[in-house]
């Protein structure tokens, strides 16, 4: 028995060796090769993200309905192909919203038809979405299901319609047009997948905004990292297994329209081949929707007199949100860690914190269907909801506004989403 014992004994030994050996041997290997995905992530740079935000705020707060809105879906198209970006296609909708209420004239009366004209608004996105933004302001309860409650201090949050708030002159008759409905247009285009172009993953944000100021938070940042994406992805040397698709929704201010818009286009055409036998898939199949929205304010909780600090905060994050009540949690809540993994390892600056309600964005409308997350500067409900960027929807989200600190907490959400994106997709770099 001693004889047999000391035999097994050796022979663990040598295997938990050889073990050993084998890994490092892999080790080795893996450090040799360089990482694809880390090699796109550092093709990220700061000063061409600002320049893409600065691009955006040239046409104003690009409100839905307007000819500044327009000329500017027209930019990014052409910047998208110039990029080389495939498949550039508008969607295009009709956007005919309910008459304001008595007291919801003017600029404000857009805004004021949430609802109507969406598609899909009995979906439990819907509710989340468009139901009402600011409301519950001063009870202390973000609406919508799963809304967190608002702990801490607090600041007054609203949508300013008033134009002589807004001090620049030329920003102010930039943004002098107002919203008329009829025929909506957003971009979208396609990095087509090698092996499954069957499959994708939808990366949005939203172009347009309203307040009078230059939208350059909500949501020129957002906007600019799907741009910037875009641009990255579609390098001639960068090859994905899946396809990747990048959209620019506009009406996201008016209760998400743009993104409805979509989905009750496109839903039943995913997966389909078209022509039977070309290998084309115009719809891939949705395996996921990541939104974008807000991206560079983190200054922390209001003052008790209301204000904020002017700096970035140390401690600032990266919010990853899905919807805890949604038809997709369990698998919403799955792809949020996996960008929570790929912030740990490809982000330079502030780390990813993961949250359970996803509210009032365009992957709303997507999270009963398929795992939706968003990706923000704070919390929607808790802290951007409780006023803790003070230029939300008001004429200080201009540019100018923001310092090379914010820049970067919107550049860091950019590593995480080109970290997760490019490891769900098998990003390459062709030789």
């Amino acid at each position: 028995m001693k004889l047999i014992h000391t035999l097994v004994i050796g022979s663990a030994a040598i295997t938990i060796a050889a073990t050993a050996a084998t890994a490092q041997r892999a080790g080795q290997q893996a450090a040799a090769e360089p990482d694809p995905v880390m090699e796109l992530v550092g093709r990220l740079d700061l000063e061409r993200y600002k320049a893409t935000i600065k691009g955006l705020t040239e046409f104003g707060d690009r409100r839905q309905g307007t000819d500044r809105n327009r000329a500017a879906v027209d930019w990014i198209e052409a910047q998208l192909r110039s990029y080389g970006c495939q498949n550039v296609e508008r969607i295009r909708y009709e956007y005919n919203p309910a008459p304001p209420a008595a007291r919801g004239g003017g600029q404000a009366g857009a805004g004021a038809g949430a609802g109507a004209g969406a598609a899909r608004g009995g979906r439990a996105g819907g509710a989340a979405g468009g139901a009402g933004r600011g409301a519950g302001q001063g009870t202390g309860i973000v609406s919508g299901p799963g809304g967190s409650r608002i702990r801490g201090l607090r600041a007054r949050t609203g949508v300013n319609n008033d134009s002589l708030r807004q001090p620049d002159t030329a920003i102010r008759a930039i943004n002098m047009q107002p919203t008329s409905p009829g025929m909506r247009e957003q971009v979208v285009c396609t990095k087509v997948g090698t092996t499954r172009p069957d499959e994708m993953y939808i990366v949005g944000g939203h172009m347009d905004g309203h307040g009078w100021g230059q939208a350059a938070n909500d949501d020129g940042s957002g906007s600019a990292i799907v741009m910037e994406l875009a641009r990255i992805f579609s390098m001639p040397d960068v090859q994905t297994d899946r396809s990747i698709r990048f959209a620019l929704w506009n009406n996201e201010e008016t209760g998400l329209n743009g993104a409805r818009a979509y989905i009750e286009q496109r839903e039943t055409l995913q997966g389909k081949e078209n022509p039977v036998g070309s290998g084309r898939f115009p719809e891939p199949k949705w395996l996921g929707m990541i939104q974008h929205d807000m991206m560079l304010f983190d200054h922390g909780m209001p003052r008790a007199d209301g204000t904020l600090s002017p700096e970035q905060r140390p401690e600032a994050d990266v919010n990853v949100e899905f919807q805890i009540n949604s038809m997709m949690a369990d698998a919403s809540m799955k792809l949020a860690f996996v960008f929570h993994g790929a912030n740990q390892k490809y982000a330079t600056d502030y780390p990813v914190a993961v949250g359970p309600n996803m509210t009032n964005t365009d992957s709303g409308p997507f999270q009963d269907l398929i795992p939706a997350i968003s990706l923000r500067e704070n919390e929607r409900g808790a802290q951007i909801g409780g006023g803790w960027d003070p230029n939300w929807h008001q004429p200080t989200d201009v540019y100018t506004t923001f310092s090379d600190k914010d820049f970067r907490l919107g550049l860091n959400a950019a590593q995480t989403t080109m970290g997760a994106i490019g490891t769900l997709t098998g990003a390459k770099l062709k030789n």
